[in-house]
């Protein structure tokens, strides 16, 4: 058996013990470089269409080097990509989210209470 094969053949397994993992909800991530690494910060914004200053408390910080990095960016992508394989496509603008969701319930008017008494 060649080198080449027996390298084939070995198999890692990582088990993840997650059994302490605290989870915490984000809406905003702020993403910055060093030459070595990459630095993300995680944070609630509470009110996420406001409109001027906005103040974001980052609650975690999370620093990769970019091999690791780029291992995240294929794992989300193709997360992303099964999720809109699914569900269909996100859409990131706002604007076009409420629109298509302004759209699929403009049939479903509920007519105003005085409006029904009397008639």
């Amino acid at each position: 058996m060649s080198l080449a094969d027996q390298n084939e053949q070995v198999q890692t397994e990582v088990v993840v013990d997650d059994s302490a993992t605290v989870p915490t909800y984000s809406n905003f991530c702020r993403v910055t470089a060093t030459p070595e690494e990459v630095i993300m910060d995680f944070g609630l914004n509470p009110q996420p269409f406001a409109q001027g200053r906005q103040d974001v408390k980052a609650d975690q910080r999370i620093v990769l080097n970019f091999y690791t990095a780029k291992r995240l960016l294929t794992a989300l992508g193709m997360t992303v990509q099964r999720h809109e394989g699914t569900f269909g496509s996100i859409e990131l603008d706002v604007r076009r989210r409420a629109g298509t969701f302004q759209a699929s319930h403009q049939h479903t008017q509920v007519p105003h209470p005085g409006s029904l008494i009397g008639e």
